[in-house]
C-alpha cells in the first residue's frame, strides 16, 4: 500500500524521495551549524562591546570615587589651623596613589581655604574647599571610537573627572 489507510485507522504517508535518513539529517544539520555560525558572528561583537563598555564605565565610576574621597581626605587636613597647601596636595596626592590611579601626576589639586560658608540664620564661618582634576582615558573604548567615527569626542583628548569637598575650618 503506497498512500491511504492500514487496516487499524493509521494513515500511510507516501515517501516524496527514496533518501536514506541518515542523508537527510546530515544536510540538515550542516545548514543549522551555519545559522548558528553565522549568528554568532552576529551577535559576539555586540556582547564584546557591551561587555567592555560596563568594564570601562565601571573603570571610571570607581576613578570618580577616588577622587570624591581624595578630595574629602584633602579638605579634612585643609580644616586644621596650622596646614598649608602643600599639606593638602600632598594628603591628595598619597590618597590617590593609594587609591591605584596611574596617572595621579597629571590630576590638579586646588585648595582656597578662607572660602565663606553659611552656618545660620545670618551666620556665616571660614571653611575649605578642595577641588580635584583628573585626565580620565578609556583603555578600549577610545581606540574603538576612533574606528568607528574619525574624530569622536570619546576617542580624543581624555575625559576629566572632577571632585569637590568642602568642610568648615577648625580655627573658629
Amino acid at each position: 500500500m503506497a498512500c491511504g489507510f492500514a487496516a487499524r485507522g493509521t494513515f500511510v504517508a507516501p515517501q516524496a524521495r527514496m533518501m536514506p535518513a541518515n542523508i537527510r539529517r546530515r544536510s540538515g544539520a550542516a545548514s543549522e551549524r551555519g545559522q548558528a555560525l553565522l549568528e554568532t558572528a552576529l551577535v559576539l561583537p555586540l556582547l564584546l562591546l557591551v561587555s567592555v563598555g560596563i568594564f570601562e564605565f565601571g573603570r571610571a565610576y570607581q576613578t570618580v570615587q577616588v577622587l570624591t574621597n581624595a578630595a574629602r581626605e584633602g579638605a579634612r587636613v585643609a580644616v586644621l589651623p596650622t596646614s598649608t597647601s602643600a599639606d593638602v596636595q600632598s594628603r591628595v596626592t598619597a590618597y590617590m596613589i593609594s587609591g591605584r590611579l596611574a596617572g595621579y601626576a597629571g590630576a590638579t589639586v586646588a585648595v582656597n581655604q578662607s572660602v565663606p560658608m553659611a552656618i545660620g540664620a545670618g551666620t556665616t564661618a571660614t571653611a575649605s574647599t578642595v577641588t580635584v582634576s583628573y585626565p580620565f582615558s578609556f583603555v578600549v573604548l577610545n581606540p574603538v571610537a576612533n574606528l568607528v567615527v574619525r574624530g569622536s569626542a570619546l576617542g580624543g583628548a581624555p575625559l576629566t573627572l572632577t571632585a569637590s569637598a568642602e568642610m568648615r575650618n577648625e580655627a573658629q
